[in-house]
């Protein structure tokens, strides 16, 4: 029983300790965003890597996402001959939540687990230490341009993923369903609000937000060499789909 009480106890104060540090290091994203103290020439670079560079991957996943509702809503229409409905149900459901939360996964997949890659390299090579002999804040230099590249980059990946996704789900719907273009968008235009729209990317900045922040957290703490990168990619990766949604679930719930 005491053996069991001492592992709690160290799995307690081990997470107790983890958010301590991501709290300081949100505060410290903060402090240096307020007064804009971040490096220009780094953000221009990240938001290449981060945005541009994810553009193909987003744009894949949106029109098999928006195909995929068509196919799953495209069963009841059938039933029920209600094909002037087949835009709305499609679209709700990609504008609304899957959309965001799909293009928010590959994003923590592919541009959260670089990142975390990155600096937990930089961590165990002592680059970032060297940064600090020279009075150069890694948080300034490193992580606010990361972070300000990925909120502003997820907001633009989801608007684009939204775009690609209604058309791959008019296309499916014409093809396999034989329902007109025309009619696919104008259910869309005539039931759908902008505030469906919002409501989505709204979400976005939120996740991504979310996934600079543990990702640059895990990156910037990693121990114990190479496997300690794995380690924190892995944590990243993981951290970030959970903080998904958990944003997800609560902007539901408060916006309902």
């Amino acid at each position: 029983m005491m053996e069991w009480l001492k592992v709690v106890g160290q799995k307690s104060l081990a997470a107790i300790r983890e958010v301590g540090r991501l709290a300081e290091l949100l505060w410290r994203i903060l402090l240096n965003l307020a007064p804009w103290r971040f490096d220009g020439p780094e953000t221009w670079r990240a938001l290449y890597r981060v945005g541009v560079q994810s553009v193909g991957i987003v744009v894949i996943t949106a029109v098999l996402t928006g195909a995929i509702m068509v196919i799953q809503s495209g069963m009841y229409i059938q039933q029920y001959g209600a094909y002037g409905l087949l835009g709305w149900g499609a679209g709700y459901s990609v504008l609304r939540e899957v959309g965001p939360i799909m293009i928010g996964l590959m994003f923590s997949g592919r541009v959260g687990a670089n990142n975390a890659a990155e600096l937990g390299t930089m961590k165990v090579t002592e680059q970032i230490d060297g940064l600090r002999a020279l009075a150069i804040d890694p948080v300034a230099y490193l992580v606010v341009p990361r972070v300000v590249a990925m909120l502003v980059m997820m907001f633009l990946l989801v608007i684009i993923g939204n775009f690609t996704a209604l058309v791959g789900g008019a296309i499916t719907s014409q093809l396999i369903l034989g329902v007109d273009i025309e009619v696919f968008f104008w259910s869309l235009r005539t039931y759908l609000e902008m505030a469906d729209f919002w409501h989505g990317v709204g979400k976005s900045v939120g996740f991504g937000f979310a996934i600079a922040v543990i990702s640059c957290h895990f990156g910037l703490n990693v121990r114990g060499g190479a496997v300690g990168v794995g380690r924190a990619v892995n944590a990243s990766v993981v951290g970030s789909a959970i903080a998904i949604f958990m944003l997800d679930y609560l902007v539901s719930f408060v916006t309902i």
